[in-house]
């Protein structure tokens, strides 16, 4: 009997890019969470893979839609965590999320979802305390800038 190879579905296991937004502050690492647009959780901003763009340049375009962020995004993945995106009209995905930091350079008043998010400072350990993904909050646990120079 010949083997089959499932057909991927949307609904299987999906990639997404995440932004660690980070900046230091009198020698002190900070980083940038978000809300969902949905619950009002606080999140990292993520996002789908386009076509001819890395992992680093969509986590920085996710900092920028989510969080109004113009910075540099490094090619480092810090880790990655999973989660359930819930859909509207549709099953919802298991996604996998792969982490790279975002210097913050500078913050926009006015970026894409501006009106669809609250954003915030946070030390690292108490950005861990704020997000529901173990995983992700581990790697917040552990984030020092200082280590990326």
């Amino acid at each position: 009997m010949p083997l089959t190879v499932p057909v991927a579905r949307k609904t299987d296991l999906r990639t997404q890019f995440s932004a660690l937004c980070y900046r230091v502050r009198q020698s002190k690492s900070e980083v940038l969470l978000v809300t969902s647009r949905n619950s009002g959780r606080w999140i990292t901003p993520k996002g789908w893979p386009m076509p001819g763009r890395t992992p680093a340049q969509m986590a920085a375009q996710e900092a920028w839609e989510e969080a109004g962020v113009t910075g540099r995004a490094s090619d480092l993945c810090l880790g990655l965590f999973s989660y359930i995106k819930e859909l509207d009209q549709e099953p919802d995905i298991p996604c996998v999320v792969l982490v790279y930091p975002v210097r913050v350079d500078k913050l926009a008043r006015d970026f894409p979802e501006r009106k669809e998010r609250k954003r915030k400072w946070f030390t690292p350990k108490k950005a861990a305390t704020k997000v529901c993904e173990p995983e992700l909050a581990r790697m917040l646990q552990q984030f020092d800038a200082k280590a990326l120079r």
